[in-house]
This record gives structure tokens, C-alpha cells and sequence, in this order.
């Protein structure tokens, strides 16, 4: 009898009204609703196999400037220099080779493409502004020729408020820091624009219109800004490499405190 009552009690102690199951129900669907999703975006590569030749693929991934950067450099219609002269970034491809400002000609190892909309702001809350280089603003002939860049372009040249340090050395600064509403200004072409980024077996400065840019390179500090599901999805979109240390070592410091004082990410 004493069991039984036990028994009892247990279950009428456990029992839960259903009202109150509907209640823990609907508020979790709300708070589903109400939590921000993740934006996703497609992303295009190609990339230079062990063969010579080259694959493709179509990823859908994060949204985020992680991910970007290494898609939105370069804007259609940009001159790579090349072997074979100025070519167009959209119409390079992996193998193809391309001069860098230091060194012998380097073969194009991957090339990552994405469409922006100019002007639109993303789930991390920055706007896919592109920026517009009128003709000689750096000096003459920087550019030979107007120059539309992305959002992640980097620009081989320091800025004022860094030339003093110790060393002198050219740094690689966000394009958007010499954004000076006459000679750089943001535009937003009406529009979907593709852009894109490229690799070359190592970190390098190539020439555009007579402007030092960098190819592409995560950052020093790579390693500390993903989880390793991240990182997974992150090294999915570049099959020429195997794990971040493979990306090497930055060509120049990076300026506006990205990785000023680090040089490799192995």
C-alpha cells in the first residue's frame, strides 16, 4: 500500500497541466522566430588541381567579413597584370600567370567570385560599398585609368597617421581609408556587381592599373576568430590548401591594427 502510494505521489507530483506545455510550446516558437538567422551567401571558385587543370564549385556559406574578404576585392573589369598583359579579372583563370611586383611570375592557384548588392548592409551590419579610384590619385599614372575595387581590397600604401613608425616599411591599409569624397568615393552602381579575389602559391603584391594590391590572405589572426565547424566550412572554399598555415606568410604588415605585428599564421 505504501508503494503504491509512493506511486502515486510521484505522479501526480511529475504531472504537468497541459496548459502549461502549450504555454513552454508557443514561447519557444516565438523565440525561434524572434532570434536573428544567419545570412548565408554563394560563393563561386575555382581553383588550379594537381592535374593543371582546373575545377569548380558553388558553396553556400556565412555571410560574414571572414568569409567575404576573400571574395570582394575586385570588381568586374579590373586589370590583372599578367604574362600576357593586362587581362581582366573575369576572364583569368587558374593557371594563368600573373607578375608580381616582387619576384618571378606566379601562377593564379585559386579565384573566389561573389555578387554584391552596393549599398546593401549584411547581417554583420556593414555595407557592401565599392570604392572608385579616379585616374592618377596617387600620383601619375596610380591609376592609369579609372578603378573600381570591393569592400576587402588592400592598397600596398601606408597611411599618414602610420608613417612614422620605425621601419618604414609599406603597409597594406584598407582601401577605404583614403576615402577622400573627390579622388576615392564610395559608389553604388544600381544592381547586382560580381567581385572577386584571387591566390597565388603564396602571399603577393600584383599590380592594377599601376596600383599595388594584395592577392589573398586571411590575416595572422585568423586562427582566433572561428570555432573548428567554422574553420571547416572556412577551408572547404579553398581546395588548394590543407590547413590555415598553408596560406603562409604575409607579404607586407597589415595596417589600421589587423596584423601589424604578425607576419604568419602557421
Amino acid at each position: 500500500m505504501s508503494t503504491q502510494n509512493n506511486r502515486m505521489f510521484d505522479a501526480h507530483r511529475l504531472a504537468v497541466p497541459p496548459a502549461v506545455h502549450s504555454r513552454d510550446i508557443v514561447a519557444a516558437r516565438v523565440q525561434a522566430q524572434n532570434a536573428p538567422r544567419q545570412q548565408m551567401r554563394r560563393y563561386e571558385v575555382k581553383s588550379l588541381a594537381a592535374d593543371g587543370t582546373v575545377a569548380e564549385a558553388r558553396h553556400v556559406a556565412p555571410a560574414l567579413p571572414l568569409f567575404e574578404d576573400a571574395f570582394c576585392a575586385f570588381a568586374r573589369g579590373a586589370l590583372i597584370e599578367t604574362t600576357a598583359g593586362p587581362m581582366a579579372i573575369e576572364d583569368l583563370l587558374p593557371g594563368d600567370m600573373v607578375l608580381p611586383v616582387d619576384g618571378d611570375p606566379l601562377p593564379v592557384v585559386w579565384i573566389g567570385s561573389t555578387s554584391l548588392v552596393p549599398g546593401h548592409r549584411t547581417s554583420a551590419g556593414r555595407k557592401t560599398n565599392l570604392t572608385r579610384i579616379t585616374e592618377s590619385s596617387f600620383g601619375p599614372g596610380r591609376p592609369s585609368a579609372s578603378l573600381v575595387l570591393g569592400p576587402s581590397a588592400r592598397l600596398l600604401q601606408t597611411p599618414a597617421h602610420l608613417r612614422g613608425l620605425p621601419g618604414g616599411e609599406r603597409m597594406l591599409t584598407p582601401l577605404r581609408s583614403f576615402l577622400d569624397g573627390v579622388n576615392v568615393i564610395d559608389t553604388t552602381p544600381p544592381g547586382t556587381i560580381q567581385t572577386y579575389h584571387l591566390c597565388l602559391p603564396r602571399h603577393a603584391i600584383i599590380r592594377l592599373s599601376g596600383l599595388e594590391f594584395e592577392t589573398y590572405h586571411p590575416g595572422a589572426s585568423v586562427t582566433r576568430q572561428m570555432n573548428p565547424t567554422m574553420r571547416d566550412v572556412f577551408l572547404a572554399l579553398f581546395p588548394h590548401i590543407h590547413q590555415l598555415g598553408d596560406f603562409g606568410l604575409l607579404a607586407h604588415p597589415r595596417a589600421a591594427g589587423e596584423d601589424l605585428d604578425e607576419a604568419s599564421v602557421a
